[in-house]
């Protein structure tokens, strides 16, 4: 199962969009999936329902982490590195969906953002576009963070 189909699982099992994204990495950054959906919660709803950064992008961000972050502190230049690889993300997703607001993302697809969470049922599923943002920002990370092992 690839990064991008274990994202959309998690998502389709009720995790909001961050849980779901960073979830599919949590074998790689040795963690239980229970800890990394519990640390990613409240990045939700464009961040805590505020329907700013899409929470794929946060999550995204996050897996990154797993494959970039365990750097010295003081070191500038891997310090540096990750952080190129993580506008390249952004910009990678930005360039696919337009935006990276999850407000945006939702106005596009004829969704009305609101600050609660939606209640996942069949409509929310057929309606919510939030699959293919999980998806694509987990194969997005997964393609770029296995980039640095090579």
């Amino acid at each position: 199962m690839t990064h991008g189909e274990k994202a959309v699982d998690f998502f389709c099992n009720g995790y909001n969009c961050a849980q779901a994204t960073a979830a599919a990495f949590a074998d790689e950054a040795g963690l239980p999936s229970e800890a990394v959906t519990r640390m990613m919660a409240g990045f939700g709803g464009g961040i805590g329902g505020t329907r700013e950064l899409c929470g794929s992008v946060t999550g995204m961000v996050w897996a990154l982490g797993v494959y970039g972050g365990d750097y010295d502190p003081r070191d500038n230049a891997a310090k540096t590195e990750l952080y190129q690889r993580v506008r390249e993300a952004i910009a990678e997703f930005t360039a696919r969906f337009g935006t990276t607001s999850c407000r945006e993302l939702l106005l596009k697809a004829g969704c009305l953002p609101k600050p609660e969470p939606s209640v996942r049922n069949a409509e929310y599923y057929t309606k919510r576009p939030c699959a293919h943002f999980v998806e694509a920002a987990a194969e997005i990370a997964a393609r770029i963070g296995s980039e640095r092992e090579r």
